[in-house]
């Protein structure tokens, strides 16, 4: 068993060991920050992204739920009990919705702290937990691998609790923030002030610096879901810097590294939804000018088939059939029609086909490059020259 023992500083680590990751990490941040993007589908992702978070958070702790089950905790009015894991996930996002909410100039005090630890056990985990109370005498409360103990209840997790936020007011301000941010993380996990919901409110806390650090708003990502991903290294960075008497450079550059990961993976989606805006523009541009009578009601139902492949990016033909069904079931051969509008849109470039190694399922994926390979001119040049229709067997 280790024991906790106070740092003797509260952010202590190896400046040159952490450059690397730190300038990396700030570079993505700064990369995402500066990204264009449209405040309803960022908003999209920023629910995705919450999803993630509040999923790697509660599953970090050993929390059991299918997706189906996790979408109905998140379900603003459920029609069925929860089991602790999907109260956990409901109250971890009650919390994070507070968290944002938050002004910039709000200090981190024992107030707020103790107020998102309520947030994230009230309705989950306060049968056996006082939300907001941190430990008494003789609460004493092991974790981890190898096991650890948390700080002693009572007057010694006082004066640890009141030290953090003393060093997060002061000292911290003298690191970057992105740093600040992990520190915290580690300090308030290390000590586990609270009988449970610890590690949920390290993280959250972490949010909120991160927060601060400009990744706020339309721009959270979700550190829980690397964390959880990456557990075993989570663990073992968080035990190897208590081992090294909180030195924290270990979990610094696994949790810079992982800031840079989920900047990146949010910037790659930011960049598709642009891709797909742009896509959508040129779409309705290019296919609305089409001049004859017959070509435009072609057109509108190529349209509605890109539609559908820029919600889902690659669907089987056998589904996408399905989908289309009511587009096409009043024409005379519906197989014909469906099958020559995709080889049109496969000619205009738009989309292509795939198949699986045995030639049995059939793919149409879009082409999100198309909006800047094709241009107004070669649009026409294809139109007026598309392949004869063919029945084909393609269709299941």
């Amino acid at each position: 068993m280790i024991k906790y023992g106070a740092p003797q500083h509260w952010i202590h680590y190896e400046p040159q060991a952490i450059f690397t990751p730190l300038v990396e990490a700030k570079a993505r941040v700064q990369a995402l920050t500066s990204l264009p993007y449209q405040r309803s589908w960022v908003e999209e992702l920023q629910a995705i992204q919450l999803k993630r978070e509040v999923a790697g958070t509660s599953r970090i702790e050993g929390a059991d739920f299918t997706e189906r089950e996790l979408e109905a905790a998140l379900d603003e009015a459920p029609d069925e009990p929860f089991t602790r894991s999907q109260r956990q996930a409901r109250a971890a996002v009650r919390a994070y919705g507070w968290i944002a909410q938050l002004p910039s100039a709000r200090p981190i005090d024992a107030d707020l702290i103790k107020h998102i630890h309520w947030l994230i056990v009230t309705d989950a985990d306060d049968d056996h937990c006082p939300p907001g109370q941190l430990r008494r005498r003789d609460q004493n409360v092991e974790f981890g691998a190898p096991r650890h103990r948390g700080v002693a209840g009572g007057t010694e997790c006082a004066k640890a609790f009141a030290q953090l936020i003393k060093a997060a007011q002061g000292p911290y301000s003298q690191h970057d923030p992105l740093v600040q941010a992990l520190a915290l993380h580690y300090h308030f996990a290390a000590m586990h002030p609270f009988l449970d919901g610890n590690g949920r409110t390290a993280r959250a806390l972490e949010a909120l610096m991160l927060q601060r650090a400009g990744l706020r708003d339309a721009l959270f990502i979700a550190m829980s879901n690397y964390y959880y991903d990456e557990k075993n290294g989570y663990l073992a960075t968080l035990a190897e810097a208590r081992r090294r008497d909180h030195d924290l450079t270990p979990f610094l550059a696994f949790g810079l590294r992982g800031i840079t990961l989920q900047c990146e993976r949010l910037s790659a989606e930011i960049r598709t939804q642009v891709s797909k805006a742009l896509f959508r523009d040129l779409m309705y541009d290019l296919f609305h000018r089409l001049q004859s009578e017959r070509k435009r009601v072609i057109a509108q139902r190529q349209i509605e088939i890109l539609k559908l492949l820029l919600r889902e990016d690659s669907m089987e033909l056998g589904d996408l059939k399905a989908a289309t069904r009511q587009l096409y079931d009043a024409l005379k051969n519906p197989v014909h029609a469906l099958m020559r509008d995709l080889r049109q849109l496969e000619h205009l470039t738009a989309v292509t086909f795939r198949q699986d190694a045995n030639n049995d399922l059939r793919r149409v994926d879009l082409r999100l490059e198309w909006p800047t390979e094709i241009t107004q001119t070669a649009f026409f040049e294809r139109v007026k020259n598309f392949p004869k229709a063919k029945t084909s067997s393609l269709l299941p």
